[in-house]
């Protein structure tokens, strides 16, 4: 039997944002810039929930 992978969870511009403790128009301004994936439905974005820890992992660093 063929394995599927997981469907990806998309979340909204204020789920990301309530997520990174940023604002709606920081998350717009990544959007913009291509620093994290999103998707154009109707007239709002989703993002990945993937692309969101894509990007936080990519902006990590280590203290001291």
């Amino acid at each position: 039997m063929a394995q599927f992978p997981a469907r990806a969870r998309f979340l909204t511009v204020a789920e990301v944002a309530d997520q990174m403790r940023v604002s709606n128009m920081t998350v717009y301004r990544l959007i913009k810039a291509g620093e994290i994936g999103a998707v154009r439905v109707g007239k709002s974005y989703r993002i990945a929930e993937d692309d969101m820890d894509r990007y936080l992992a990519s902006r990590y660093t280590e203290a001291g």
